[in-house]
């Protein structure tokens, strides 16, 4: 198990990622919206960050990164449940898994589909928040079209 951050550990990475979204958003043309909550509404909530960025094959994909004491946890809502080939689906799903590194495809809240991942608060640096962010807007843009079409496949029948 890694180890608990202190409150002063925890304040610094919130500080590295506050700077690193900030430069981030002056340098990146795909940047709509970066915006700070928590993830609850309790003054106990942990830091949480949205980074709101325009894709091509996907019109928006939003990243969400939270800051616990032990991980940053880092998602991407991929599309809603499927309404056709189901199967196929998560069969593509797990098959795309395989190639993945630092990132998964999992089934959330009504079933929709994410891409996931987490790493320890002690690997959290501005290298590892820029592979973060870009592995999982890369795999949004290249995954989606084939999903959605799948997934979708009555709404694509000509």
């Amino acid at each position: 198990m890694s180890e608990l951050q202190s409150p002063s550990d925890v304040a610094d990475l919130v500080t590295l990622i506050d700077n690193w979204l900030n430069e981030f958003a002056e340098a990146g043309e795909h940047v709509l919206a970066i915006d700070r909550g928590t993830s609850d509404e309790t003054s106990f909530g942990e830091p949480r960050w949205y980074v709101r960025l325009a894709g091509e094959s996907k019109e928006i994909v939003t990243i969400w990164l939270t800051l616990g004491q032990r991980t940053l946890r880092y998602e991407t809502y991929v599309m809603p449940a499927p309404e056709d080939n189901a199967a196929e689906l998560a069969d593509q799903l797990l098959r795309r898994n395989d190639r993945l590194v630092g990132a998964h495809f999992s089934v959330g809240h009504e079933d929709a589909i994410y891409l996931r991942g987490a790493i320890p608060d002690s690997a959290v640096t501005t290298d590892e928040l820029d592979r973060v962010v870009g592995t999982l807007y890369q795999t949004v843009e290249h995954a989606f079209p084939a999903l959605i079409r799948l997934g979708f496949a009555r709404r694509f029948a000509d």
